[in-house]
């Protein structure tokens, strides 16, 4: 996978894209990641990326000439599945919505600045819009970290155990079920038997139980009907 992003803000990325799992993956030759700074691209002396609003109103837009002269020197050299753009505004971002990105080939992320982009960068260029909450942050950099995360740890063999990607919350449409290590008796708290018993069959069947009360607990909201109580599905 090779993933794309335009900012004005580049040096807000760096260290992100040089730790954790992304590093891996990108030693391991299992994603490429570019990041483009929009003033290189900028107009005039001063490398301008954005401006005033037509109509009035605070704040500033992203001008359109810098971000289609990047995305299509980009699309010159390689085929793009997504151009992706960052902002509040977008579909939610869910376990879903990232399983069925992490399986793109090239991705353009497009982070947003200031007031926004001009909405002509939206009709033309940007394919798909995600926002990862209903929320306003200053720009789409914390954003774009947040969904290369979330792909990179589904790329086969980026994390050590791959197994331990698919069993995590919101993949089962579950939250995770709690988990216990070493020791087995700390102060008195004592890791549930079942887990000590080693019988797998047992374990597993805890863990989706353990897993099913806390999504009722915590994200009703999640459970399906046919795991609700009876009362919650008479509501």
């Amino acid at each position: 996978m090779r993933i794309d992003i335009l900012t004005v803000m580049p040096q807000y990325l760096k260290s992100p894209l040089e730790n954790g799992i992304v590093r891996i993956a990108k030693e391991k030759g299992l994603i490429e990641i570019e990041v483009h700074n929009l003033h290189d691209y900028g107009l005039g002396r001063y490398k301008q990326v954005d401006d005033a609003p037509f109509g009035g109103g605070s704040g500033m837009i992203m001008k359109p000439e810098p971000i289609f002269a990047c995305v299509e020197k980009l699309k010159q050299e390689r085929e793009y599945d997504e151009v992706i753009f960052l902002t509040p505004d977008g579909e939610t971002l869910t376990q879903r919505l990232a399983n069925e990105c992490s399986l793109k080939k090239n991705l353009i992320l497009l982070c947003g600045h200031y007031k926004g982009v001009d909405e002509r960068v939206r009709e033309a260029l940007v394919t798909k819009e995600i926002s990862i909450g209903d929320y306003v942050l200053s720009g789409g950099e914390l954003p774009a970290l947040v969904l290369i995360d979330s792909l990179v740890r589904l790329i086969p063999n980026a994390m050590n155990d791959s197994e331990s990607a698919l069993l995590d919350s919101f993949q089962t449409g579950l939250l995770d079920c709690a988990h216990y290590t070493r020791p087995a008796d700390f102060r008195g708290m004592k890791v549930p038997e079942v887990l000590l018993s080693g019988h797998h069959e047992k374990i597993r069947e805890w863990q989706v139980q353990n897993a099913v009360a806390r999504t009722k607990q915590r994200r009703p909201d999640l459970l399906p009907d046919s795991l609700k109580g009876e009362d919650d599905a008479k509501q």
